[in-house]
C-alpha cells in the first residue's frame, strides 16, 4: 500500500465515537444500533469478509454455509425479522435432522432407544444435575448410547460430556423452541447484508493491542492506531484468552471468564455428488451411531448436489490434527458403508471449513465448563463505562448461535449509549 493510500485510511478511522473489534453477527448487531443512534462507528475485522463465524461460500455453482447454517429457534430469532427487512426469503421448512435415510445403519428400534436415551439424560441435566454439574455425569451407561449422546454433545456443544456444564446445557435447552428455519441465499450472507452502509468496516485489519491509558481508549491496528469514546470487544472466547491482541491487564477478569468458556470444535465438509446417485433431496443420516465421532450427513440441502459432512469434538478435531484430505477420505468411506461401494465414484470432495486453525476466531462456539455457567455474565460486564464486551458466549441462553451474537451486540451498543450520555 502506498504512503497515500494509508493516509487515506487512516483518515477514515480518526477519532471515531466507538470502536467495534469483530464483524460477525455480534458486531452487526453492535453497529446497526450504533449508528442508528447516530453515533460514527469504526468496525474493525481482522478477515477479508464480514460475518465472522457465519460464512458463506460459492463453490461450483453451489451455496454452502461453511459456519452457521440454521436460523435455531427460527420463530423467535431475530435474523428471521431482518431477513424480512432486507428482501432474504427465510425457509421455514422442517429440518431432516433427526431421520435416518432408509434406515440404513441404523434400525427404528435402535434409533428410539438412542433417543429415549438423550431425552432421559436430557431430563436428568434440567431437573437432577449432578453435584458435580458435569454432564457426563448425568450419563446412564446401561442404555448402550454413551457413544451417540457423545456424538451429540458434539454436534451440539463442540466438546465432550466431561467438559460441560448441565447448568449451561440446560439454560439453552430450556430456552430453544426447537424450531430450525434456514436462508437458501446463506445464513453468511444474511449476516454480512445486514451491515449498516453507515459503519466504516476496515476489513483485513487485525487489532495488534489495546491501550486505556487517557480519556481515549487506542486501538492498534496494522494500519494503524486509532482513538475512540468507546471500545465494544466482540471476538471469541479464544481470541480473548489467547495472545494474538495484546490485551491490558485490566482485562484480566474477562480474560479469566473467557477460558471458562472455550470454543468447541466442530468442522463441516461438503462433498460433490456427481453422475446417477441414490441420494434424495432433504434427507439426513448419521453415519455410525455408536461412534463418538462419527459425521452428520445432510444429503442433498434445497436439491444441490452436495452433501454436508457435519462433524464435532473428537470428529472435528481429527481434521485439523489429521487435515482435510483424511477427513474426506473418512466421510466417504462411511457413506460408502451406508450406500454402497458403486457411490464411491459419485463423491468428491468440495470445500471443507477450518475453524480451529482461523487465528482471528480459533473454534466454533463456546460451551462453559463444568462450574462456570456464570463466567457468561462476568464475560458480559462492561469495564468502567469505556469498554463493552458483547458476542454469543455473553449470551446466557442463547450462546453458541448467531442470534445469540446479535443480541449481545444489540445489548452491549445500548450500553455504550447510556455511558456516552453520561460523559464528554
Amino acid at each position: 500500500m502506498t504512503a497515500r493510500k494509508v493516509a487515506q485510511a487512516m483518515s477514515m478511522m480518526e477519532e471515531p465515537d466507538v470502536v467495534v473489534i469483530g464483524a460477525g453477527a455480534a458486531g452487526t448487531g453492535a453497529a446497526r444500533t450504533l449508528v442508528k443512534a447516530g453515533l460514527k462507528t469504526l468496525v474493525l475485522e481482522a478477515l477479508s469478509r464480514t460475518g465472522g463465524r457465519a460464512s458463506t461460500a460459492k463453490v461450483g455453482g453451489n451455496v454452502v454455509d461453511l459456519g452457521c447454517g440454521w436460523l435455531h429457534s427460527g420463530d423467535r430469532n431475530p435474523w428471521t425479522r431482518i431477513a424480512g427487512e432486507i428482501g432474504i426469503t427465510v425457509d421455514r421448512q422442517p429440518s431432516a435432522w433427526g431421520g435416518q435415510f432408509r434406515d440404513l445403519g441404523f434400525a427404528p428400534h435402535e434409533r428410539d432407544a438412542a433417543h429415549l436415551a438423550f431425552e432421559r439424560w436430557t431430563e436428568r441435566v434440567s431437573t437432577t444435575p449432578p453435584p458435580s454439574d458435569v454432564a457426563a455425569d448425568a450419563l446412564d451407561p446401561a442404555d448402550g448410547w454413551t457413544s451417540y449422546l457423545q456424538a451429540l454433545s458434539g454436534y451440539i456443544s463442540g466438546d465432550e460430556l466431561e467438559r460441560i456444564s448441565c447448568k449451561d446445557y440446560a439454560a439453552y435447552n430450556e430456552a430453544s423452541t426447537s424450531i430450525n428455519w434456514r436462508v437458501q441465499t446463506g445464513y453468511g450472507a444474511l449476516v454480512g447484508a445486514a451491515m449498516p452502509a453507515e459503519a466504516m468496516v476496515k476489513l483485513s485489519t487485525p487489532v495488534e493491542a489495546i491501550g486505556l491509558d487517557g480519556h481515549r481508549i487506542e486501538v492498534k491496528t496494522s494500519a494503524g492506531t486509532v482513538r475512540a469514546r468507546a471500545l465494544t470487544v466482540t471476538v471469541s472466547t479464544n481470541v480473548l484468552a489467547g495472545d494474538t491482541i495484546r490485551w491490558p491487564s485490566a482485562f484480566d477478569a474477562w480474560r479469566a471468564a473467557a477460558m471458562r468458556l472455550p470454543l468447541g470444535a466442530n468442522e463441516k465438509l461438503f462433498l460433490e455428488i456427481t453422475g446417477q446417485a441414490p441420494f434424495e433431496d432433504e434427507t439426513h443420516l448419521i453415519g455410525d451411531p455408536r461412534d463418538a465421532s462419527t459425521g452428520s450427513y445432510y444429503i442433498r440441502p434445497f436439491g444441490q448436489p452436495v452433501i454436508e459432512c457435519y462433524l464435532g469434538g473428537a470428529g472435528a478435531r481429527a481434521v485439523a490434527e489429521k487435515g482435510q484430505e483424511d477427513a474426506f477420505a473418512r466421510a466417504t468411506d462411511q457413506l460408502v458403508r451406508l450406500f454402497g461401494s458403486d457411490i464411491r465414484r459419485n463423491l468428491r470432495p468440495l470445500v471443507a471449513s477450518d475453524w480451529s486453525r482461523t487465528v482471528s476466531i480459533g473454534g466454533a462456539y463456546s460451551h462453559a465448563l463444568p462450574g462456570h455457567s456464570d463466567a457468561r455474565l462476568t464475560l458480559a460486564g462492561s469495564l468502567d463505562q469505556r469498554v463493552f464486551f458483547a458476542g454469543e458466549a455473553t449470551h446466557t441462553t442463547d450462546f453458541s448461535t448467531a442470534h445469540g451474537a446479535l443480541q449481545s451486540g444489540e445489548r452491549a451498543a445500548r450500553e455504550v449509549l447510556a455511558a456516552l450520555q453520561e460523559t464528554p
